[in-house]
């Protein structure tokens, strides 16, 4: 056994590399995030954006991080000072956990140690996502309370109805994919269809007309559902009344500057790309996709690159919808929760839920006819 294979045996270590591979992974995908979306909105409005740091423009990102950190962190007199150092760690925290029970691409062996690209496979990581998810809210609503500030404590208020609203939306959309989940599961029906690892080999196939078997195809309103709700959770534009620089100055982190501010940053970057990871796995078929044939030491990377390729088609999505639309008046972003999301995402659920059981056990009238 070789040395490399004594290491990845050991669970301790596997562990650790993962770790610290997830960690490293994020930060350089938020890098690029920042960069591309720079970029992105700088050829919508007609203008040039970063070109001056790196080869067009790409350590702009660096450059600024450095001067983040770097930077002095003023604390105001009157804040609430142990709430006011916990609130940007807690944005962070849950941004980094939710990443951690997504699979990235296709399992494989390091001599007889079978090694998964995903830190750990939870058999209800979905639930643990929804509450992760939940969590970021305490890190806004207890930065604005703690600043001791009018504009941040706004901006705190906003953000619980609006996290709250939207949250509900969010569950709601994702239990029919539990519900196809089991019911695609033959035999195993209930069982571990909370596991996004499964949810990615249940997606594996094609139906007619070669169609992937990607849920989306199934669960077309799930996805705009959840993915509207995505944009709200995140409070990116056009549901970005929880900053709302020309109302609130900045909102919940105006109070912040240098490396505190920058963990706010990291974490909204964060989070669009953990939802749109999420939106991949659940919907689009996570890292399955062709392997054109390539021999087995070198396809374990086409997985990692359809992975990524649809999380940053949908991220550019976030980036369109910043350029495109004006913010939304407050009370159009509670009627569109309250009024809209929720009960149409209740009324998709019924009829999903009408379906599946049909298909799974039929009509309850056929027995009793028969």
């Amino acid at each position: 056994m070789s040395l490399l294979e004594r290491l990845f045996a050991n669970v301790w270590f596997t562990a650790a590399v993962k770790v610290l591979a997830a960690f490293a992974l994020l930060l350089v995908a938020v890098i690029l995030l920042v960069w591309i979306e720079r970029k992105i909105v700088a050829d919508m409005q007609n203008r040039i954006g970063p070109n001056r740091a790196g080869p067009w423009g790409m350590l702009q990102t660096v450059a600024d991080g450095l001067k983040l950190l770097f930077k002095e962190s003023v604390v105001p007199r009157k804040v609430e000072l142990g709430v006011y150092l916990a609130a940007p760690i807690a944005a962070m925290v849950p941004a980094f956990l939710i990443f951690m029970v997504i699979p990235i691409g296709r399992p494989f062996t390091i001599g007889e140690t079978p090694v998964t690209l995903q830190v750990t496979d939870l058999n209800i990581a979905l639930l643990f996502v929804l509450a992760m998810s939940s969590l970021a809210v305490y890190a806004v609503v207890l930065a604005g309370w703690a600043s001791g500030s009018k504009y941040p404590l706004l901006g705190g208020v906003r953000a619980t109805a609006q996290m709250i609203s939207y949250e509900a939306a969010m569950g709601l959309a994702l239990v029919p994919v539990v519900l196809l989940a089991s019911a695609q599961s033959a035999g195993d029906v209930g069982l571990g269809t909370m596991s996004l690892s499964r949810i990615v080999e249940l997606q594996q196939g094609s139906f007619r007309w070669m169609i992937p078997g990607w849920f989306v195809f199934w669960l077309a309103p799930s996805f705009v559902l959840y993915f509207i709700a995505a944009v709200a959770e995140t409070n990116r534009a056009p549901f970005d009344l929880v900053e709302a620089e020309a109302e609130l100055v900045g909102g919940y982190h105006t109070e912040y500057s240098g490396f505190r501010f920058a963990l706010f940053y990291l974490a909204e970057y964060l989070n669009m790309f953990n939802v749109s990871a999420l939106a991949v796995t659940l919907f689009f078929g996570g890292w399955l996709g062709p392997d054109f044939g390539l021999p087995p030491w070198i396809g374990w990377v086409m997985p990692l690159f359809w992975f990524f390729l649809k999380t940053f088609l949908l991220v550019f999505v976030f980036i369109w919808l910043r350029a495109t639309l004006p913010r939304l008046r407050y009370d159009q972003l509670m009627d569109l929760g309250w009024k809209r999301l929720i009960p149409l995402a209740l009324v998709w659920l019924m009829l999903f839920a009408l379906v599946t059981a049909f298909r799974t056990w039929g009509a309850p009238w056929t027995e009793a006819l028969g």
